[in-house]
This record gives structure tokens, sequence and C-alpha cells, in this order.
């Protein structure tokens, strides 16, 4: 379980295929406080590290093909700047909200607005029963915990400061960016919980 509070940004170092998995080679400083079979956040892509470098600065996770056919992962190369987060520690604060790593869809960027200090980013998505966004609730945005500003349907807009801008991989999206997208769990609940109840009636 992760909070949306991204802590370091990292380097994709290289991509090996092993059948139809790929290993990805990450290098970011905070490789050295890793252990093997940990939890990290990828742009909110739950992985697990399966090998640290710690004089390289690296570690190894794994994606399988599901992982790959529903995350932007599949459009990862080397030099890639990805978001990292390491798991949610209980005796600490939840300064975002309840982020699972298992991403829902990936979205595309359509427009980025630039105003005096901020950004603006509109994202385009595949609307479900259950994958939807509300003005003022929270998503998370390649493993960001985000407010959302705008919501219609199949569409929704952040608002983003310049701490956020610099510190993670926000300042490299630009229209036609995809990013992966995990909506709410407490949303996802209530919306699986009204469909019971309106099949039970029919």
């Amino acid at each position: 379980m992760f909070t949306g509070i991204v802590e370091a940004t990292g380097k994709v170092a290289s991509i090996n295929k092993e059948g139809e998995n790929i290993n990805i080679t990450i290098e970011t400083p905070v490789a050295s406080e890793l252990r093997i079979d940990q939890s990290m956040s990828h742009d909110g892509v739950c992985l697990t590290v399966v090998e640290v470098d710690m004089e390289k600065n690296q570690y190894v996770v794994t994606a399988i093909q599901e992982t790959l056919d529903k995350t932007n992962l599949r459009g990862w190369q080397p030099g890639y700047r990805v978001n990292l987060e390491r798991s949610m520690r209980f005796d600490g604060r939840l300064d975002g909200h309840i982020v699972q790593g298992h991403v829902d869809q990936t979205a595309i960027c359509k427009k980025v607005e630039e105003y005096d200090g901020s950004w603006k980013f509109y994202f385009d998505y595949d609307r479900g029963p259950k994958n939807i966004t509300v003005e003022k609730g929270s998503i998370s945005v390649n493993g960001v915990s985000l407010t959302v500003v705008d919501s219609e349907p199949g569409s929704f807009s952040v608002a983003i400061i310049p701490y956020t801008y610099e510190h993670t991989n926000f300042g490299d999206f630009k229209p036609g960016s995809i990013v992966n997208l995990e909506f709410d769990i407490i949303g996802k609940y209530v919306a699986r919980l009204l469909e019971e109840h309106f099949n039970a009636k029919k």
C-alpha cells in the first residue's frame, strides 16, 4: 500500500526481455536503501525488487505481460524518468490518499496549460462503471496523489504546483503522453455496492 507521495525519481538504465516478462533496471539514489522482496511503486505500479546493486545505485524489478498490457510500462525506454515510492509505513502520516499500486487503466494527456506559478493538466480515459472521477476527489496519476479539479465523463484535470512539477515526471508530460491511473479505492467500492444494489432490485 502507498500514499501517492513520490519519494524520488529514478532513471530506467536498461530493459531486458525474459520470455514474456521484462526485467527493468532502475538507477536512483534510493537504491542503497532497498532490499530484495521490497515493494516499490513505479509510476503507480507496484513491483517487487528482485536485485539490488548498491555500488551502482541500481535495482531490478520484473514486469509480467499483464502489467505491460495495462500500464505505460510497455512504452518505457532507457532514460525514462519514473516516479518512485516505497510502501507505506503504518507509524507515519498519510499525507496523500490510499493508493494500492494496482493501475486501473492508462490515460492520455490531452492538454497542458501553464499559469503564473502552476500548471493544469487535462487527461482523457475510458470511463467504466467503477472508473470515475469527481471534483475535489482523489486520483493517482503515475503514482502521484492528486486532487481532481474538473471532472467530466471520461476526462478530468489536475493542478500541479512547482514542487510536484520539478520532483516528479509531470515535468516531462506533453500532449500525447500516456500515464497510469488508479481511481480512488473508496469510490470504487461505493460504485460496486450501488451496482449490486440496483442489480438485486431488477
